[in-house]
């Protein structure tokens, strides 16, 4: 099984979920976002195991620095998907694959109970 984490290297919740998977030894891969991009097809995967609002992270700075008119076209999985790729950072982070069903944000619990299967 190959393990990717998918994220942006200076976001204090995805350095929490590298630093989980490397103490409890498992090997994945770190996807930069910002720098290495992110194609259709990978978020539109994205989209088919979770609900858009999942994904969109309507609490950061990212999506309140939106016009609201922008925000207010956000109604549905094709204009999310549009929206998460021209602005990666409104993704709420991290985003794991690999482990099973994709899952997406932190915390020790959840990723215990994940790799617990």
């Amino acid at each position: 099984m190959t393990i990717t984490l998918h994220g942006i290297p200076n976001c204090d919740t995805v350095k929490k979920a590298r630093t989980w998977l490397a103490d409890n030894g498992h090997d994945f891969s770190f996807h930069d976002f910002k720098k290495q991009g992110l194609s259709r097809e990978l978020v539109a995967g994205w989209l088919e195991e979770l609900d858009w609002e999942t994904l969109v992270n309507r609490k950061g700075t990212t999506w309140r620095n939106l016009p609201g008119e922008r925000k207010s076209h956000i109604t549905d999985k094709a204009s999310a998907l549009e929206l998460m790729l021209e602005n990666p950072s409104v993704i709420k982070r991290p985003v794991l694959a690999g482990a099973g069903p994709v899952s997406v944000g932190f915390s020790a619990d959840q990723y215990a109970a994940k790799f617990a299967k």
